[in-house]
């Protein structure tokens, strides 16, 4: 499975951005996904995960309310749409996919087994 993310760039404090995520999966559709990132010299954490079906998500304190996880089963895509950005969102954000076919949700960065490039997102102040 190959995931392949976009949308990141430079955005002031206050302002949005939304991430997409390709995924090359043959059974996008049963698979949970999830963003992660990992800012300057801190560890990779949960950002915001989706069940399979789009019905069930699940975010991160620091980004609750603020950020929107999205897919679209028809083109094996997952969004992240990030809204009210802080300079602290500063990081370069990975989409990851569960194994093909397990459609529950996992905050842990070891329950997904692909992952994609990353794309960076900075925030001025």
């Amino acid at each position: 499975v190959q995931l392949q993310a976009s949308g990141g760039g430079l955005v002031q404090a206050g302002g949005s951005l939304r991430l997409s995520c390709t995924s090359s999966a043959r059974i996008f559709s049963s698979t949970a996904m999830g963003w992660f990132r990992q800012g300057p010299g801190k560890e990779r954490e949960f950002v915001a995960a989706i069940n399979y079906g789009g019905d069930t998500k699940v975010y991160a304190d620091s980004v609750d309310v603020r950020f929107t996880i999205s897919r679209d089963n028809r083109k094996n895509m997952v969004f992240l749409e990030m809204n009210r950005l802080k300079p602290e969102d500063t990081a370069l954000y990975y989409c990851a996919s569960r194994l093909q076919g397990w459609g529950s949700i996992e905050r842990s960065p070891s329950e997904y087994g692909y992952w994609g490039q990353g794309t960076l997102v900075t925030v001025s102040s």
